[in-house]
């Protein structure tokens, strides 16, 4: 994994342009409109994102068209899976421990003299 796209996320700004670009496409103005962002901040993001890999760009006669590229997620998903797997694991241990736990504190019911027969 590129440690450049997770520096690209960790400004909020750029995390919102990402989530924008799930929906599709969006141009300079469309982006900054919806972050109430001036265009040259838009356009200084979306520099940053695409040098990271995480967006595209395509010119449309004066229009620069910016699509979310998924790879670079991916990778981070297939970086994170590895962590999903180590908490699963405690997360199984934990719940062993608990059911230990219980069945150690759960007083045994007396049996009714109806129920022994």
């Amino acid at each position: 994994m590129d440690i450049n796209t997770l520096s690209a996320l960790a400004e909020p700004n750029r995390l919102q342009i990402i989530e924008l670009l799930r929906e599709g496409p969006l141009t300079v103005g469309e982006i900054a409109d919806r972050l109430n962002l001036r265009q040259p901040q838009a356009s200084k993001h979306l520099k940053i994102l695409s040098e990271a890999g995480l967006v595209e760009v395509r010119v449309d006669a004066n229009r620069r068209i910016y699509r979310l590229r998924p790879e670079p997620l991916m990778e981070i998903d297939k970086w994170l899976e590895s962590y999903r797997d180590m908490w699963d694991k405690q997360f199984d241990r934990l719940s062993d421990y608990l059911i230990h736990l219980k069945n150690q504190v759960e007083p045994r019911k007396p049996r009714r003299r109806n129920d022994e027969q």
